[in-house]
């Protein structure tokens, strides 16, 4: 029996992936990171127009590795007239159509061809992340540099696949509705996905057709100008990219005044985010996409498979160092459960400790710097203050290291007034709060200025989906957390923000609707 193309074509997909894991397990265990990180050069200048300039000042800022706590680099402080040139090089190129006007066909080569360069070069994005941000060598392969060239595949083939729209007008006219790009983008991405969000921004921003100027954080800038030095290579035309460094109150201000720009697309604190609402109302009235903070509830109840529910509630705040928007950071826990579900919580903790980054057994790294570092514990000392208990962890460790790291930590006996249950800690601490119906629940889980992301452990999927319907969030998992792809929309409700990354509707954040109406005459025959 001879097999269906569709068969075929499935198993060939199959052994596709398998081998694309294989390579990227090889790359993990093959390298020797240790001397990788000492020998790379890094590069530290703007990406202006094509070409890696200086800041106009010369001047420059330092960047710690924060595993280390030692010297890593000399950045370049752009401020606004570095901004300036890089808008102007951007709307050059737009208005130029040197890209905007490629046949979809084209762009999505050149698309296409960056992916493939991101993915022959993955071993030194994935470094370059590890060394700014700390987090393990493990996850910056196989998860941040790996998800980077994904997206950009994902919407490079989307390119010749959009279509417009005709108006349902009658015979009398033909109404044309028609998606165009919007023009310079200014793209401000945080410091604890680098890769991951910069992808986010740039694949459906490219993609459109639009000129981009992306400020990375400063604490996070060397994966984002080994982007830009790739997307030079794989034919993107100088001006289309350009990447400026330096501080968020100078640089990202800058980008967020600038009077010709058209969109401002930022992913970050909500403090921020509305700074830059602010930026827009005092320019341009430009566009603005927000995706904020989060203070996500992980609601378990008694008839849950508890351990599962366990693995996932860990890995939910403790990846990635709990420096992640939608981190399940609230527990939310049926009363009785709290012992048995604290010793299932217990070995993931362990097994989540502290290690040295660029180790490929490690499994959570370090926190992106010392103040940072200090907040989070001051988070877990206002905890006790406030009346809560610490169930695990709670300490900074490995400081002979000279880096910042911190345990997993739980923090019980937290009612939801508290303010370790209602601010953005951003690092590894849960908060355990109980509850005695699945009404009261909601009500907590809902009780928050945020709304980026929620989850609810049921067996009972009657009872699972009509709580997941009203909890307020952008998404929420049922028996899962976090599990994702870039053709489901990603953003928030409430504070947490507004517009989405990922999926087609991205598009809507990059693209404005033209009305052509052409009206016909002599339209009856």
């Amino acid at each position: 029996m001879v097999a269906s193309p569709n068969i075929r074509r499935r198993e060939k997909n199959k052994k596709q992936k398998s081998k694309i894991q294989e390579i990227i397990l090889n790359i993990i265990t093959d390298t020797n990171w240790q001397q990788y990180a000492k020998d790379i050069k890094l590069e530290t200048r703007a990406f202006i127009d094509g070409h890696f300039v200086d800041a106009i000042s010369g001047g420059t800022f330092e960047r710690i590795n924060p595993a280390t706590g030692k010297h890593l680099a000399q950045i370049a402080a752009c401020d606004a007239a570095d901004v300036d040139v890089a808008v102007r090089a951007a709307r050059a190129a737009f208005e130029s159509g040197v890209w905007r006007d490629l046949k979809p066909t084209e762009r999505k080569r050149i698309m296409l061809n960056w992916a493939n360069l991101m993915r022959e070069n993955l071993a030194e994005l994935a470094l370059l992340e590890t060394l700014d941000t700390g987090k393990p060598i493990k996850e910056s392969v196989n998860v941040d540099a790996s998800s980077c060239a994904n997206t950009i595949q994902w919407y490079a083939e989307c390119i010749d696949k959009m279509y417009d729209e005709i108006a349902p007008n009658g015979n009398s006219s033909l109404v044309m509705v028609s998606r165009e790009a919007i023009g310079v983008v200014g793209a401000v991405v945080p410091w604890n996905y680098p890769l991951i969000i910069t992808a986010w921004k740039l694949g459906p921003a490219l993609a459109a057709g639009n000129s981009v100027v992306l400020k990375p954080a400063e604490q996070s800038s060397l994966s984002a100008l080994k982007l830009a030095a790739l997307a030079k290579e794989a034919g993107i035309p100088d001006g289309v990219l350009n990447v400026v460094t330096g501080l968020g109150h100078i640089a990202g201000q800058a980008l967020g005044m600038h009077p010709d720009v058209d969109v401002i697309v930022f992913t970050g604190s909500t403090e921020v985010g509305r700074k830059f609402l602010e930026y827009s109302a005092k320019s341009n009235i430009k566009r603005i996409g927000l995706e904020l903070g989060g203070k996500s509830p992980h609601i378990v109840t008694r008839n849950a498979d508890l351990e599962k529910a366990a693995m996932y509630v860990a890995y939910a705040i403790w990846y990635n160092q709990g420096e992640s928007c939608n981190a399940g950071s609230r527990l939310l826990l049926e009363r009785g459960l709290r012992d048995e579900f604290m010793a299932l919580l217990k070995p993931w903790a362990e097994r989540l400790k502290p290690g040295d980054p660029l180790d490929p057994s490690t499994e959570m790294g370090a926190l992106i710097s010392p103040e940072h570092c200090s907040r989070v514990l001051e988070y877990i000392a206002l905890g006790q203050q406030e009346g809560a208990s610490v169930a695990i962890g709670g300490a900074q460790v490995l400081q002979e290291s000279g880096g910042v790291f911190i345990q997993p930590t739980v923090l019980e006996n937290v009612t939801n007034n508290m303010r370790v249950a209602r601010e953005e800690i951003f690092g590894p601490v849960l908060v355990c709060i109980e509850f005695d119906t699945l009404e009261e629940a909601i009500q907590i889980a809902n009780d928050s200025e945020y709304g980026l992301a929620a989850a609810i452990w049921s067996n009972d999927i009657n009872q699972a989906h009509l709580a997941a319907k009203r909890l307020r969030a952008g998404t929420v998992w049922i028996n899962a957390f976090d599990h994702t792809s870039v053709n489901a929309p990603f953003g928030g409700y409430k504070q947490s923000g507004f517009g989405r990354d990922k999926s087609l509707h991205a598009f809507e954040e990059y693209t404005q609707l033209k009305t052509t109406w052409l009206e016909l005459h002599g339209s009856t025959v």
